[in-house]
């Protein structure tokens, strides 16, 4: 990751949470997580990369006691915070850590280990094999034996879907070694545009680097289960012949 994510996400800040509910990309997006969510009670939850926590919100809602949220960008926590006040619940079960979760951790007040562990759109910002296997390495040091992982990464940013009738449009690809440069725009008003980088592995669906670090047994959440999808078959699809992003949930090995 580097500091053109974390610039854009700062100056962009105030409106993302939009995203979530204005734009039906981001809709389904919500209804596939909570589904793969389900009940949290008593779990303690760490969120990587969860920004303004649009996610970590859900996990409390879910019944989670505590969620660590680490971040790169300062703005986006901040939005967070915000939010949290308003809510009466500021300095509570919801914590904010600013650092690059593709490097070590271990510099912040975090937990030894988590019940649950979320990467959402995390790996869509790894430049590299190094990155990547890096929040990889993340995710299974923070995950307790028997914990569970979630996460939301892309599927193909170059999909048929993606010609903005979902309220997302992507452009400027750049091929790379690993996979496939590109920016994202999110059609709220105005709109926003951030940088990502999608590697091969990831959209393949591989799991040679999570299992590597104890991270097994993936499944991934099929889009017709949401209620979104189900309410209005028709319009999604195109998007259920060629998913652009993909919801999915593993655990981490138990020791032996």
């Amino acid at each position: 990751m580097n500091s053109q994510v974390a610039k854009e996400y700062n100056e962009q800040s105030k409106s993302y949470d939009d995203y979530a509910t204005s734009i039906p990309y981001g809709d389904l997006e919500a209804q596939l997580f909570r589904l793969a969510l389900g009940d949290c009670s008593g779990l303690t939850v760490l969120d990587l990369g969860g920004g303004s926590g649009l996610k970590a919100r859900d996990a409390l809602d879910a019944g989670a006691a505590s969620v660590d949220v680490v971040d790169i960008s300062a703005a986006m926590m901040q939005s967070g915070q915000d939010m949290e006040a308003s809510l009466g619940r500021e300095g509570g079960r919801l914590r904010w850590h600013e650092a690059d979760v593709s490097k070590p951790l271990d510099h912040l007040p975090l937990q030894p280990s988590y019940d649950l562990v979320l990467a959402c759109w995390v790996f869509d910002h790894a430049h590299d094999m190094a990155e990547y296997d890096g929040m990889w390495r993340n995710c299974a040091a923070y995950l307790r034996p028997g914990g569970r992982f979630l996460g939301v990464r892309m599927n193909d940013p170059r999909g048929p879907a993606l010609d903005g009738r979902y309220g997302v449009c992507f452009k400027d690809f750049q091929e790379t070694p690993d996979g496939v440069h590109y920016r994202y725009v999110l059609e709220l008003d105005p709109p926003l545009e951030y940088e990502a980088s999608s590697l091969n592995v990831s959209m393949a669906g591989s799991h040679e680097v999570p299992e590597k670090y104890g991270i097994t047994g993936f499944e991934t959440v099929p889009p017709e289960d949401a209620p979104l999808v189900k309410g209005d078959p028709m319009f999604w699809k195109q998007f259920l012949e060629h998913p652009v992003m993909v919801v999915f949930k593993g655990k981490k090995m138990l020791e032996v």
